[in-house]
């Protein structure tokens, strides 16, 4: 029997996958090559109620997969251009999945720049919808690195989504309502379902011990004395996956 291969992004697609599979029907929306293949694989294989963006104006059954001419995408199930996306994800009926530079102790994001906002180091993004998104839906987290630059110890440089700092809220107050899902590193995957909204270790990646990944995060995490191990992907996930990403886009976005 041929032995099963996979690379850490195929783990860490297979557990971004799972972000979605209580959600029910909502869109799922994967922002970058890793989270839009895991949104495309609980489409097939844990949530079949959800519905999934081409990436332009159309919603889709069927996933488009990365780098999929236009002749060859599937029939769209429905329009969503711009301005009904702001109604899907103000009724709260979107679930995200994003990829930040910078994530803090308080599940607060940073896609605008590094530094001093009014003379930044390096410019990205700027914080574009995510301040209303966190807000108004759920938001998981994909990284491609992690070490103390992404995971940062304090805040991230500049707050672009809501997080569990009661700082930042009126009458520090935080909302029954905010919703922070899973955050998927090349290390483990975390949630902030700890103590208070502390952020805690879900499960290990094969050969990835818990003092690794405390050395290589900025801030306390809680986590079981043995936290479990991340679930490597089977057969099926591996030949819808590559289905997904026929030039293998995802075997170069891991950074570690």
């Amino acid at each position: 029997m041929e032995q099963q291969t996979y690379t850490t992004a195929d783990v860490m697609i297979c557990a971004a996958a799972k972000a979605w599979e209580k959600d029910g029907e909502l869109l799922a929306n994967g922002i970058g090559s890793l989270p839009r293949i895991a949104a495309g694989l609980a489409k097939l294989t844990l949530n079949d109620q959800l519905m999934l963006s081409d990436g332009e104006a159309f919603l889709v059954e069927e996933p488009v997969p990365l780098g999929c001419p236009e002749e060859e995408r599937p029939n769209p199930s429905g329009w969503l251009p711009y301005t009904r996306v702001f109604d899907v994800l103000w009724s709260g009926r979107r679930h995200a999945m994003v990829s930040p530079v910078q994530i803090d102790q308080y599940g607060q994001a940073n896609i605008s720049c590094l530094g001093d906002f009014k003379k930044p180091k390096v410019q990205m993004l700027g914080a574009r919808g995510f301040p209303g998104n966190s807000i108004h839906h759920c938001n998981s987290m994909l990284v491609t690195r992690h070490d103390t630059k992404t995971f940062v110890k304090g805040e991230v440089d500049v707050v672009c989504s809501a997080g569990y700092n009661p700082r930042m809220w009126p009458d520090e107050i935080i909302p029954e309502t905010l919703q922070i899902g899973l955050i998927v590193t090349p290390l483990c995957v975390m949630d902030f379902n700890g103590d208070d909204h502390k952020p805690r270790v879900v499960s290990l990646h094969a050969g990835v011990s818990l003092d690794q990944v405390r050395d290589n995060t900025g801030f306390d995490l809680q986590a079981d004395d043995k936290p479990a191990q991340t679930e490597t992907p089977n057969a099926a996930q591996m030949a819808i996956i590559k289905k997904l990403d026929p030039n293998g886009i995802r075997l170069s976005a891991v950074k570690q």
